[in-house]
């Protein structure tokens, strides 16, 4: 028996109608989501903003700093993520938790061979650094460091090489107290696209049996990204193989044929009862910042980009820059020039309804970003170029 084909169309059409959607708060957009990468600060702002009825900053930051109703994570693929706070136990456990053991193992490697400290040290100033925020409140790095002398210790890194380097062993303390959920992020000392964060007390996550987790992430996934393949899946988590699909068995994932934009023969997967139409809806423009989820959300991506253009919008590692969307699909990118506003160049006719939306999408950027400005962490050619930087 055939399986139910879902074709180039119909992806795009699911992109418009389940991750492009404008709501009204943050927390219900990153439910859309799932999982805001937060690599760059400025990169959860813009990916909110492009989906919020009336954007603003402040509703953001109450989100994320006074409700606390959006929490951030190092979870997949060792990644910086915002996800809505009843999924962040999920996340914790299904992603988090095997990424911050990691991290605690190569840190008490680093202070093994950089000082001769062991797990009792680490330990102590840990302990010592806990005291202090609470005792501190909301502190930065430098703020905690001058507090906790066990912080200030300096360890040389690729001693005897040309990129040798004296590092304080604060930001990787902090790091990992970070990753186990013992401490949090709290408001930048800067704007709102600083990543000099401050930090919090907080409690680690409660932990859930690691299978049932990793197959509610993936039902997650799969109702705001699929169709996915197997591959994608495995991108997107960073688990092994076999995980994914013990999940993907363990939500009851549908098979479905990919007859375009993916290799020959492979399968994607829906949620039970998911292979159906989507409804039609008017083609809608978004221009979505770099490492916005909707551009990372698949590893398989000539579906939703033209090929010919991966070398303008995507950097020499796979990370997408500053992206404009028509219709479901990449149709050019955009940049901050440096007066503020904001430029946009498409790489295809899409049509003049096109080109109207986007324009109307591009003044509304610049309405937000105000006196801001922002500049990805990971530039792409095109972004370089639209921003007067190109070299």
């Amino acid at each position: 028996m055939a399986l139910p084909s879902i074709d180039t169309a119909e992806r795009r059409a699911r992109v418009t109608a389940r991750l492009l959607v404008r709501r009204d708060g943050p927390l219900a957009v990153a439910d859309d989501l799932v999982a805001l990468h937060a690599t760059d600060a400025a990169t959860v702002y813009l990916s909110l903003a492009a989906r919020l009825a009336a954007p603003g900053v402040d509703a953001v930051e109450r989100a994320l700093y006074d409700d606390v109703s959006l929490v951030r994570l190092l979870a997949m693929r060792r990644t910086l993520f915002v996800v809505p706070v009843d999924l962040a136990p999920v996340v914790d456990t299904a992603a988090a938790r095997a990424i911050a053991a990691k991290e605690r193992e190569k840190l008490l490697v680093f202070l093994d061979e950089g000082g001769g400290w062991d797990a009792a040290w680490l330990a102590a100033a840990e302990q010592e650094t806990l005291t202090a925020l609470k005792r501190l409140g909301p502190s930065s790095g430098q703020e905690l460091g001058a507090a906790v002398p066990a912080l200030q210790e300096r360890v040389t890194v690729a001693a005897g090489k040309p990129y040798e380097a004296v590092q304080t062993v604060a930001s990787r303390v902090l790091r990992v107290l970070a990753a186990e959920n013992r401490i949090r992020r709290d408001r930048p000392r800067g704007s709102w696209t600083s990543s000099a964060y401050r930090w919090v007390e907080s409690a680690p996550w409660p932990e859930l049996p690691v299978e049932k987790a990793r197959a509610e992430l993936v039902r997650r996934w799969l109702a705001s990204y699929g169709p996915g393949t197997e591959d994608d899946l495995k991108w997107w988590t960073g688990w092994p193989l076999g995980a994914v699909r013990k999940a993907l068995a363990a939500v009851g994932a549908e098979p479905v044929a990919l007859p375009q934009g993916e290799p020959a023969g492979r399968e994607g997967y829906v949620l039970p009862g998911d292979a159906g139409a989507t409804p039609p809806a008017e083609p809608r423009a978004a221009l979505l910042p770099a490492l916005d989820p909707t551009a990372m959300g698949w590893r398989e991506r000539s579906w939703y980009t033209d090929a010919a253009h991966a070398d303008r919008l995507f950097d020499r590692t796979g990370n997408i820059g500053p992206t404009v969307w028509w219709d479901g699909r990449v149709i050019g990118g955009w940049a901050q020039a440096p007066d503020g506003s904001v430029v946009w160049r498409l790489l295809e006719d899409a049509g003049a309804d096109a080109l109207s939306a986007v324009r109307a999408e591009a003044d509304r950027l610049t309405a937000f970003l105000g006196d801001a400005r922002v500049t990805p962490r990971f530039r792409t050619p095109l972004e370089r170029e639209l921003s007067g930087s190109a070299s």
